[in-house]
């Protein structure tokens, strides 16, 4: 499908790796100082993790999280008894709504790899009760066509959809080009997108943009599609990732997130009171948290 009013990269930024958690480091492009917010987007990170090195019990309220593996897997467990592990290309969509407390910790040797996107949630939807959306590797969609290999996290493209539910309408998209490939992929025209390149380096907007390469972000501009070129040798993987706005105000502390300062107080207080909603957190700790004592 042609688009033919094709976005261009209207910012470009090179995630640089930072510490988050215990020990653990992210390269983060969204949520950082230069980009503090992209509508509906609130934190990118693509992350890296080797035992004991993890995400420790730590709470959420207001969002969701999207976490997608790339190497290795992590464990996950919750205040409400939830527990698995994310493996290679498996799909974590959780809404943390009125609040989750969790932990996100290596659950093999060696290093764990994987990309964390936070999506607001609208005012009405902030304080729902929490759930997950989980999808194996092998029951994610995939599609190929003229070199272009597409995994449909959310949306859809060539032809396939994600079962995905997506409160803030999204797609997310990982991509793989071979040498030579081109990929026109319709974006909904009042959306917000952006690209992270994964491997390799793409060509993307225009055709005689100059390359870009590994752990860079790129916001595009308006427009119904992107264009992207592989005119190198290798392999090229990236995520596009779009969403509709939601227009609200956007108050952050930390890992709450409201529309108010007054929310984020209250939330504060409700976290610290183990109340409406943090009701389990009075007595819970994960059990990697107890392992490694935290």
């Amino acid at each position: 499908m042609s688009c033919d009013h094709p976005r261009k990269v209207v910012r470009k930024f090179l995630a640089r790796p930072q510490h988050e958690g215990a020990g653990a480091v992210v390269r983060r492009s969204i949520g950082r100082f230069e980009l503090k917010y992209f509508d509906p987007f609130l934190v990118l990170d693509e992350f890296s993790l080797c035992a004991p090195a993890g995400f420790p019990d730590h709470p959420h309220r207001g969002f969701e999280t999207v976490t997608y593996m790339l190497q290795g897997a992590i464990t996950h467990e919750d205040f409400e008894g939830h527990k698995g592990t994310i493996g290679v290309g498996d799909l974590q969509w959780m809404t943390a709504g009125r609040g989750v407390v969790h932990s996100e910790m290596p659950a093999s040797n060696g290093t764990q790899k994987g990309l964390q996107l936070w999506i607001n949630l609208s005012s009405t939807h902030k304080m729902i009760e929490p759930r997950y959306q989980e999808l194996d590797s092998s029951n994610i969609a995939e599609a190929t066509e003229d070199g272009v290999t597409v995994r449909v996290i959310a949306g859809e493209s060539l032809g396939i959809s994600s079962p995905i539910y997506t409160r803030t309408p999204t797609m997310f998209l990982d991509f793989t080009l071979e040498p030579g490939a081109q990929l026109q992929q319709p974006i909904p025209e009042s959306w917000n997108a952006f690209v992270y390149v994964l491997e390799g380096e793409g060509v993307f907007g225009k055709s005689k943009s100059s390359p870009t390469s590994a752990h860079n972000l790129l916001l595009l501009g308006p427009g119904n599609g992107l264009n992207a070129w592989n005119k190198s040798s290798k392999m090229l993987r990236f995520i596009l990732v779009g969403g509709e706005p939601l227009e609200e105000p956007v108050v952050q502390w930390g890992p709450f997130v409201m529309n108010t300062q007054e929310e984020i107080d209250q939330t504060i207080q409700d976290y610290e009171n183990f109340e409406n909603g943090f009701e389990k957190a009075r007595y819970w700790r994960s059990e990697a948290t107890q392992d490694n004592d935290y």
